[in-house]
């Protein structure tokens, strides 16, 4: 893995590239250490694939760096649909490989989480189709309590502010009175400043890779349902 650059002072600079396609949100955004540079958000559920690196060139345009310098990639794991999400990870683990830096899976809902910017206990919500939602519980915008999980929007738990589209689509069900006034879906720049708080931490890379880090996590999916896609059975005998 290469260094960091430095910024003259003999101090090591942080480059985030954050980038998530767990929702119909392509977002992708880059952070200093300090604060978002540059962030791009297109809202195309079916273009995830055309939308992604396009996105990362913009922000790097706009920001003035180049890929080269990124330090660390952070990407959403989900859960979201198997194949928007499969999009962001296969890029993330490409250049990860590539620029010869770490990459880090943050889970889409903490993203949504912290970009609610909520103090007291809410939930979490994204559309995970079938009529169902991925949702998860948080004690304030930095502290998941439970999840993620799948259900139906009616089985969410009651008396609980909620955040994202999930819970919105279906607010006939879960109660129009309970939309908190905070993005539907996550951003590229709350996942990177997430990321960034965490990364402070000592012994990060070595917590990741044990598994018990409780907010990074290895770059690979969050996966909570099997995908529709199915083997085909073997075919049947035809007797005569």
């Amino acid at each position: 893995m290469r260094s960091a650059p430095s910024d003259g002072l003999g101090l090591t600079t942080v480059l985030v590239l954050a980038f998530d396609t767990a929702t119909p949100a392509v977002t992708a955004a880059l952070h200093d250490g300090t604060r978002v540079l540059a962030e791009s958000t297109t809202v195309d559920a079916r273009r995830h694939g055309e939308l992604l690196v396009p996105a990362i060139e913009r922000v790097t345009g706009e920001a003035g760096v180049a890929l080269a310098d990124v330090t660390v990639i952070a990407v959403g794991a989900g859960p979201g649909p198997y194949t928007g999400l499969r999009v962001g990870l296969v890029t993330a683990q490409a250049l990860a490989t590539t620029l010869g830096v770490p990459a880090y899976g943050v889970c889409t809902l903490d993203a949504l989480a912290y970009g609610s910017g909520l103090a007291g206990p809410f939930l979490a919500a994204t559309d995970a189709r079938r009529k169902e939602v991925f949702w998860a519980h948080y004690a304030d915008a930095r502290t998941r309590l439970s999840g993620p999980a799948v259900d139906k929007p009616q089985d969410l738990p009651a008396d609980l502010p909620v955040v994202g589209a999930g819970g919105r689509m279906y607010a006939e069900v879960v109660g129009a009175s309970r939309q908190a006034d905070a993005p539907d879906l996550p951003s590229a720049g709350a996942l990177a400043a997430l990321a960034v708080e965490q990364l402070a931490q000592p012994d990060v890379a070595e917590v990741v890779a044990s598994g018990t880090h409780p907010v990074l996590s290895l770059p690979r999916p969050i996966y909570l349902r099997r995908p529709d896609a199915q083997v085909p059975a073997a075919p049947k005998k035809v007797t005569r």
